[in-house]
């Protein structure tokens, strides 16, 4: 957050930081559910890594196509809470280490809450309670599966992407995004955390 506001201030242009920190209990289980569809979908079943995802980002890169990544939710946020964003070996490094302990210290549940309170949804938008006011006029406990598919949508890259209005391109993610949480089913982090 301090440095995209750094950037903004650099570049001239007004300083907007909006964040407010909810408990996992008062963020709509459909957001949750549509981030895991569209970022991680092992996220309840892996340790941090998704070594198969991770390939198939090397793989993808190696052909020169539009860079993928492959990090998992629990790399996203030891990225977000305590590393910067830009790429290098070093931070992947660090990232590492930070994924390995966040993973042995915290629940899926409490991963998956700092995640949405940290995750940029816009620019200068941070969080799941900021994103659901910003976007759609409303907490983040009341929103509704559509809402959520859409605030997940622009995660690839929220500085560009609209939740609302949605573009086409973004309106495709949705979709897809709804699909696979039918596909999914409900999300218990209890079975994972046994």
């Amino acid at each position: 957050m301090l440095i995209r506001s750094v950037e903004q201030y650099q570049n001239n242009k007004e300083i907007i930081w909006k964040h407010k920190w909810k408990p996992i209990s008062e963020i709509s289980k459909n957001l949750q559910l549509a981030v895991i569809c569209s970022e991680d979908q092992k996220f309840l079943d892996h340790q941090g890594f998704d070594i198969k995802a991770i390939e198939k980002a090397i793989e993808n890169n190696k052909k020169g196509r539009r860079i993928k990544g492959g990090s998992t939710i629990s790399q996203q946020t030891a990225k977000n809470v305590f590393l910067w964003p830009q790429r290098s070996w070093l931070r992947k490094g660090l990232e590492v280490y930070f994924t390995f302990l966040i993973e042995s210290i915290w629940t899926k549940e409490r991963i998956m809450e700092v995640y949405l309170n940290s995750v940029e949804m816009g620019s200068g938008i941070y969080g799941a309670e900021a994103a659901s006011l910003y976007w759609f006029k409303k907490p983040a406990s009341r929103l509704t599966k559509l809402e959520a598919a859409a605030i997940a949508a622009i995660l690839p890259n929220p500085r560009s992407y609209k939740a609302n209005p949605a573009s086409d391109y973004i309106q495709g993610r949705k979709d897809w995004i709804m699909a696979q949480m039918g596909y999914f089913g409900v999300l218990d982090y209890d079975k994972r955390d046994e």
